[in-house]
Order: C-alpha cells, then structure tokens, then sequence
C-alpha cells in the first residue's frame, strides 16, 4: 500500500501513535537517571499489522551516541573550518552507515543552528557564523547521511543561547529571519533532509514547535518541504492543538502532550482529521523510502572510517601563527609537550552530542607515536616547573583550552519536577477515581519521584565528570592556562600554543609570546594522530576560521545566557565589526599555511541564475599546500541597509608545490538578494556589484565588477 492507503486503514488510536514516541512518559523520564539516551534508540509508534515500523532516532552531531563504539569524529565547528563540503559528505556517509548499524534509522545530528555570539554553549555543534558556510556543509552532511538514512536539520529556528533556550522569546524581523537565519536550513532542505526538528524557544511570541509561520507557512508552503517536522526532546511542545495545526508531526521522545490531549481535540473538532492524516502520511511516506541495506557492526570505527576522522581533523586544525616558520617540525626535535589537556580524551560537549568511542588518541599520544625524538610530558599544574622542562627542549607545546566543563549543552532543565504540572500522573490502578485523596497522594508521590531522579541525573552526571556546561559568560582561557602558557613562553621561544575549544576564545595578549598557535578544536577520536601530521609536516594546514574573534567582546552583539527576551538583527560576527569600524583579533576565514599562493586572473561573469567567478591560484611555496578563497560581493546598498560586504562563496582547492590550479566559484542569484518586507518576498538590487576574492574578511584582495 503507498501512504495513503495506510493511513486510511488505520484507527485513530493507531495514527495518534504514529505521531508520538513509543516509551511511556514517566517510565521514559526515569529511564533518562540510568542513561537511556546512549543504550538504544528512540521509537516512534509503530502499526506491525499495516508494516509500519516507526522511526528510531539517535543523535550525533560528530557522530551516532549509542554505545557500541561509533566513530567519533571532530565536533562540527571543527568541520566547518575545513570548508569542505566533499569531505562532509563522507563523513554524512560514514554516519549515516553506523547509524543503520545501531538499528536506528532517524539521524539528529545536522545542526545548523547560526552562531549568532561565540558564547552560546552549543556553538561546537554547529559549522559557524555566515549561512553560507552552514547551508553548504549542512547540506553535504545531509547528502551523506540520506544515502542510508533519514537526516534531521535542527533546530527550527532562532536556537542560539543555551542556558534560556526553554524560555526565550527570540524578537526578529522578517528581512533578518530570510535574510540570516534560515537560508541554511534552506539549503539542508532543498539538500534533501527528511526531517526537520522544531526548537525550544518561541519566535515573535509564538513557540517555534507551535509556529504556523515557520512550520506551515515557510517550511512547507514556501520551501515545499515533504518531509516531517518533530520536536526537541521533551519540552519541543506545549499544547497538541496549536502543535498539530502548525505542522507538527512527531513528538519524540516519549508519549507526551499528544498522547494526553490529541484524541480530545479531535474529538471536539479543534484539530481536523485531515491535518493528523497528513502528519501520519508524512511519517509513513519517509520511512516506506527508507534505503534497503546491511549495515553490520563492524562498520562501527572501521578502519577506513576512522582514517576519516583523522583527515577530517588534520583538515580543520588552523594555523594561526607561525614565527619564522617553526612549523613544520623537524622529526628529531626534542620536545616538550605540556599541559594536562594533552594526555586525556577531551571530546566535547557531554550532553546530547556525547559519544563514547573505544578509544581515543589524545595529543600526547599522537605526538609519541609520530616523534622521532624525545618527548617529556609535564601536566603543566606547576607553571614554573613546567616553564624549566620546557627551557630543557628545542621545541615547547602547550595545550591549553575549554572542556565539557565550561562549554557545552545543559543538559538538565532548572526546574525538572515542573513536568509533574504539565503531565498528568499515572493512576496506580485503572479503577481510580479521577479525584480524591487516593489520587492527591499519588500525585504528591510522583512530584518527590521526578525530584529524586532529577537529583539522581545530576549526581551520575557529576560522578562520570559531566559538566552541565551551558553558555559563556567569558571567552578567556581560564587564569591558570594564561599563566602557563606566558611562564612556557618565556623559558622557550619556539613554543607552540595548541588550542582545544568548540568556539571562540581570546587570544590577546598571551598571543604574542608564542612562536606557534593552532586550533585544534575537539577534534575527535583520531584527533592527536591529526595534530602530529600538521606539526611534522605529514598534512598541510588548512583549517580557516568559520567564525570571529573579537578584538573586544564588547563589539559582539549583546548576549544575556539568562534572556526572556532578545532581539536579533542583521549585525552580527563579522558583519558587526565591519559596520562599527571595528577589527577583529581573528577575522573570519584567518588562517596560514606553510607555503605560499599567488592569485592571478580574477574574473565574473553572471551566467543564467548564477554569477561565475574564476581565477587561478598558484602555489610559489617549496610544500605542498591547500588554500581557500572567499568570495565577499558588495551590493549598491541603494535599496536598503545592508553590510559592506558580505560572504557569498568559497572554494577550497588543493595545489602542489610550483603548480597552478583555477578555481570556480559559482554563487546563486538569489544569494545576492536581499528581503523586501514590502512586497513579501527577495529582491536583487540591480547596478554595479563589486565581487572581491578574499583570504579572510578583513582582507584587501582583488575585485571586479559586476553590473546586475
């Protein structure tokens, strides 16, 4: 039978169960004290009799959570500093398999969420601040998943702080929301996503998982999505009715508010069959699609998929300095590798995104393995002891950072026993009196039952060293790290500073005395084996930055982790500092190399839909290398307030050493389009364009232009 022909065959208790997680509530809400989320996988409501399986959803935005070792790959920021979304296509790929390979079919991990403030806690699962960076590697992500499984974009939209994401109204404009904060889903959409997971907060007063203006009125009627929208977890919805008539289909994880109140509001004719049909419809046309396959477990950190990993990770490390081009290393150097970060696993984040790998390779670990000399650890908790092991080397590294600790999801809600108020207790026994004492008690016992196991998630998460993480209140390194990193400095001048974070952090001033700083990130499983290839030259640098760092915070848009209400607009990250005059301590896009490009030939032409843009890069360095182009186009800005600049596209290209290679860069029209509140839809500025070919944003490079 095709999908409609199921749901007209099935009762309506039987399509209500479609649409919602299989786990009872409660018994789903305890199971979270003894860490369900990384057992098994999610079921929505199966129909055995009409062979519909439901969904099984498992989350893993750097890659599948479940226990039984998946390949943990570098944290998405990671990847979006490689921009390149060939390569995120077969990790989307690499994913998608061991996803099958768990028995899950439902994917959560494409999170192209804009780092609107690098504070934001979960900014390590998205790929940056500009949505064309996020809609290409969102979109490569969603290509590579969709060959084995169904792909999840989240979360929908405007979740970009932490800490407040269960309450925060978001205010925004329609030309911002067009303009900034969707065009990424778009493209994830339009990549071929059969899912979309709607957010916590609420969007100009209305909840996004009840929004009919984003869910209905532009995800499907605008963007003609034919997939399926479910929640987030748990608070994703906060009435069925408005949920199931703004074009919510699935509530996950558990039996939750549809269970209680769907039938009823049928019933009463608040929400029409029809509306459920075509929710149920959508489900069962996603998983009759479902690709066919074996997808064994030895799939699972295989060893071409943990190759992956580390060319995933070599590829997003960023060089940021490099003094009299102490980098590459000499094999035989004797180094000095300080820093308690350098020997243990630091993964990231350890809420929802937390995976657990077999094994690890920590920076330490990869050093040793590659090093051809001495290599001396020091834990780096005495500075001043750790700055005379250093003096004793040729060549200092210092690894320095963030951990699940101070960055991360926040992964218990303040105010856990408040379920008890929207869920009704279950009645010990079926004859109960919907009132009484009896029911009273029974209540009272179900509040101090959700209290304990809220104390219960929060004590295993502390005995496991799980941090709570949520935003940052700061984006310096912690007081102690700035003191080993100046006291290192000082004993060696070939000291190289290895950064580990998800997000920005400030640089300035212990920058300065350092010979060497890259960015590691979190860089996954195989993440030391890839900072020894860039250290001794195995892989070239080529990470750039998908993100700005600040000179000064205070230029950053204002960010309240604690908000009720914020405001979004069209200044932020690089756009901001352009406007105000400011310079950033790292641009977007920054990033060096070990040997050097010469760009030659720029030239644009606008063929049909699409303005080309070509030149050719030479490589005039001695290595091997990997360079990046961006291109930034500034508009007339006649028609309307608009960046001087903005980024429109990129290329990354590959070129041998004394070798030449054109680059083709092709951006949509529309792209170049800006949104016309006033007739309802996007509009191109028509005269003279000026299409700059750039390093980073800040850059002064070559430019054409281009009269539209």
């Amino acid at each position: 039978m095709d999908a409609q022909e199921t749901v007209a065959a099935m009762t309506l208790a039987e399509k209500i169960a479609v649409v919602q997680g299989a786990p009872r509530f409660w018994p789903g809400v305890l199971s979270m004290a003894v860490d369900i989320y990384h057992r098994r996988p999610f079921r929505s409501g199966a129909v055995p009799r009409l062979g519909v399986p439901g969904v099984a959803f498992v989350d893993g935005p750097r890659g599948v959570v479940l226990k039984g070792g998946a390949t943990t790959f570098p944290v998405p920021m990671a990847r979006g500093a490689t921009w390149n979304p060939a390569l995120e296509a077969e990790i989307g790929d690499a994913i998608g398999k061991e996803v099958r390979s768990h028995g899950a079919t439902l994917y959560g991990g494409v999170c192209v969420n804009l780092l609107r403030h690098p504070g934001w806690g979960r900014a390590q699962e998205t790929y940056g601040e500009d949505p064309v960076g996020l809609g290409a590697m969102g979109a490569a992500l969603v290509r590579g998943v969709e060959q084995h499984a169904m792909a999840t974009v989240k979360h929908f939209a405007l979740n970009s702080i932490e800490n407040a994401r269960f309450v925060v109204d978001v205010q925004i404009s329609e030309r911002a929301l067009r303009e900034l904060y969707l065009p990424h889903f778009r493209d994830c959409v339009d990549a071929g996503a059969t899912a979309v997971m709607s957010a916590y907060n609420s969007v100009n007063g209305a909840w996004a998982g009840q929004s009919r203006a984003l869910l209905n009125d532009i995800l499907v009627e605008d963007w003609g999505f034919e997939g399926f929208v479910l929640t987030d977890f748990v608070f994703g919805i906060r009435d069925a009715t408005l949920a199931m008539n703004a074009g919510q289909h699935l509530e996950l994880p558990f039996q939750m508010v549809f269970a209680e109140h769907l039938a009823a509001a049928i019933q009463r004719g608040d929400v029409p069959v029809a509306r459920l049909d075509a929710a149920v419809a959508r489900l069962v046309r996603a998983q009759q699609r479902l690709p066919g396959g074996d997808y064994p477990a030895t799939l699972r950190a295989c060893d071409a998929h943990r190759a992956l990993a580390r060319r995933a990770a070599a590829e997003s490390i960023v060089l940021l300095k490099n003094r009299d081009g102490l980098l590459p290393l000499a094999p035989e150097a004797r180094l000095a590798v300080i820093g308690r970060l350098a020997a243990v696993p630091n993964l990231g984040d350890r809420g929802s995104s937390d995976t657990r790998p077999v094994s690890v390779v920590t920076p330490l670990a990869g050093i040793q393995a590659a090093a051809a000399g001495p290599v001396t650890f020091h834990d780096g908790a005495d500075p001043a002891e750790a700055a005379r092991v250093a003096a004793g080397h040729d060549v200092a590294v210092v690894v320095v950072g963030l951990t699940h600790h101070e960055e991360g999801e926040r992964v218990v809600p303040p105010t856990l026993d408040t379920l008890v108020h929207r869920f009704p207790p279950p009645a010990p026994l079926s004859w109960l009196p919907p009132t009484g004492m009896i029911r009273k008690l029974w209540a009272r016992g179900m509040v101090a039952l959700v209290r304990w196991a809220g104390d219960r998630i929060q004590k295993r998460m502390l005995q496991k060293s799980f941090g709570l993480g949520g935003d940052r209140r700061s984006l310096a390194l912690p007081a102690d790290q700035i003191a080993l990193i100046e006291a290192v400095a000082a004993a060696n001048d070939k000291t190289v500073v290895v950064l580990m974070a998800g997000s920005a952090v400030e640089v300035d001033p212990w920058r300065e005395g350092a010979a060497g700083l890259l960015v590691l990130w979190y860089p996954g499983m195989e993440g030391g084996h890839a900072l020894a290839d860039i250290l001794y030259g195995h892989a070239p640098p080529s990470g750039r930055m998908p993100f700005t760092t600040p000179a000064d915070p205070a230029h950053l848009p204002p960010f309240d982790p604690d908000a009720r209400a914020v405001t979004y607009d069209l200044w932020h990250g690089y756009r901001r500092l352009g406007r105000d005059g400011h310079r950033a301590a790292v641009p977007l896009g920054a990033g060096l190399s070990t040997t050097s490009f010469r760009w030659e030939g720029l030239a644009a032409v606008v063929e049909g839909e699409a303005l080309v843009v070509t030149l050719t890069v030479h490589n005039t360095g001695p290595r091997d290398g990997v360079d990046v182009v961006f291109v930034f186009v500034a508009p007339p800005g006649e028609a309307a307030e608009r960046p001087g600049r903005e980024l429109r596209g990129f290329a990354r290209v590959a070129v041998a050493a004394g070798e030449a290679s054109p680059v083709e860069v092709r951006v949509p029209l529309q792209r170049l389009a800006w949104w016309d509140a006033r007739q309802g839809g996007f509009r191109l500025e028509a005269g003279p364009h000026r299409v700059e070919a750039l390093r980073h944003a800040e850059d002064s490079g070559p430019s054409v232009v281009v009269v539209l």
